[in-house]
């Protein structure tokens, strides 16, 4: 029964809309006339179709051109109009500054670098200027240079312009730091250290005793140079043994091996640069010992006055660690001379003809030193009649 009613033909009621079969003339439902509205429904319903707009279809490359057409369309429009306004501005570009993150480090402090105060420089003292003097003699006077007293005083560079009553300006000499002289062994030291040695190692049997025999050097100053309390020694000991305390080997023309060169004298005093006035009797040099000399061994030294050229020059042989330089060989005019000098150990490996010794270098020369000593006028003493 189903299958049939669903191929029935059928139709709406215009009232309530009850589905009803087509020929029927009544709605069951609302009990409104259906004879009168079978056509109109009829036509009601066929389906109806409204008007509608035209379609244009676009692709979506298309539409992104035509997007942009519009806007470029609008923006020249708005460009134009705010032209004519004046109140389109140029735009000033601007570099975009990209900031890069730096991690964070714990920052490390920083000392500050101490600013040294610089001493006020101490001021010049006034010297008048006495009958004779020169640049050269004040600078050498006051141990300063004469081209500080020409910059000083607004003087000709050949400062030659003095004269008596002259007020000059005189700066204070710079001090300089004298060196330490280098500390020297002392004849014991001296002569261990120039001693020929050997290292040995006492093997299983071996006695002081035999040990001596063995390199002919007394076992007492085996003793000695190792700080032994008594004879007793045992394997594995190290030992000195002293070949210089050796005996002089037997024979009827024994010949001593000579010591080694000395190390060159260390100069003491007076330092390098001093200045001695004329009012300086004598000028003392001294240095420092370079051990216990031999009988047959001295000290060189050599004094030499170089403002007056090569000629000039004093040589003497001392046994003691200092020398007093001679007035009589301080120059004989009123400038100041510059004096140079060194020291070196001598060895006398003879005599000459005329019985003079004749000696030979035994060790190193030393540094030279130089010091500036005014000299003196000799006023020749007239003979009274």
């Amino acid at each position: 029964m189903s299958d049939e009613n669903s191929t029935q033909p059928t139709k709406l009621c215009p009232t309530c809309g009850t589905r009803v079969k087509a020929d029927s003339l009544k709605c069951p439902v609302c009990g409104t006339d259906l004879s009168n509205a079978t056509e109109s429904n009829r036509k009601k319903s066929q389906p109806l179709s409204g008007s509608r707009m035209p379609e244009i279809t676009l692709s979506l490359p298309g539409a992104i051109v035509l997007l942009a057409l519009f806007l470029g369309i609008g923006a020249t429009i708005v460009y134009f109009a705010l032209q004519r306004t004046g109140r389109v501005v140029e735009p000033t570009l601007t570099p975009t500054v990209t900031l890069t993150v730096t991690p964070s480090l714990t920052p490390t402090p920083i000392t500050p670098t101490p600013t040294s105060t610089p001493l006020p420089s101490p001021t010049p003292f006034t010297y008048n200027v006495a009958s004779g003097d020169t640049c050269l003699a004040i600078a050498a006077r006051f141990e300063i240079s004469v081209q500080s007293i020409v910059r000083m005083n607004n003087l000709p560079a050949a400062c030659d312009t003095l004269y008596p009553g002259q007020e000059l300006l005189i700066p204070y000499p710079t001090p300089t730091a004298s060196p330490f002289p280098t500390a020297t062994l002392s004849g014991i030291e001296a002569t261990r250290a120039a001693c020929e040695s050997v290292d040995y190692t006492v093997q299983k049997g071996d006695t002081l005793s035999a040990i001596a025999t063995n390199y002919d050097v007394p076992m007492a100053a085996i003793q000695e140079y190792n700080g032994l309390p008594n004879n007793v020694v045992f394997s594995g000991m190290n030992l000195i043994i002293p070949l210089c305390e050796r005996a002089a080997t037997p024979g009827p023309t024994p010949t001593p091996l000579p010591p080694p060169p000395y190390a060159a004298p260390n100069l003491l005093l007076p330092p390098d640069g001093a200045v001695f006035t004329s009012k300086d009797r004598t000028v003392t040099i001294q240095w420092a010992s370079v051990g216990t000399l031999n009988e047959n061994e001295l000290y060189i030294v050599t004094i030499e006055d170089i403002t007056d050229g090569e000629g000039r020059r004093l040589i003497d042989h001392v046994t003691d660690t200092k020398f007093v330089i001679p007035t009589s060989f301080r120059a004989n005019d009123d400038l100041p001379h510059i004096y140079r000098w060194q020291v070196s150990t001598v060895r006398q490996s003879g005599v000459d003809d005329d019985g003079n010794p004749i000696w030979k270098t035994a060790g190193a020369t030393s540094a030279s030193r130089v010091f500036t000593w005014i000299g003196e006028v000799v006023i020749p003493t007239t003979p009274t009649p």
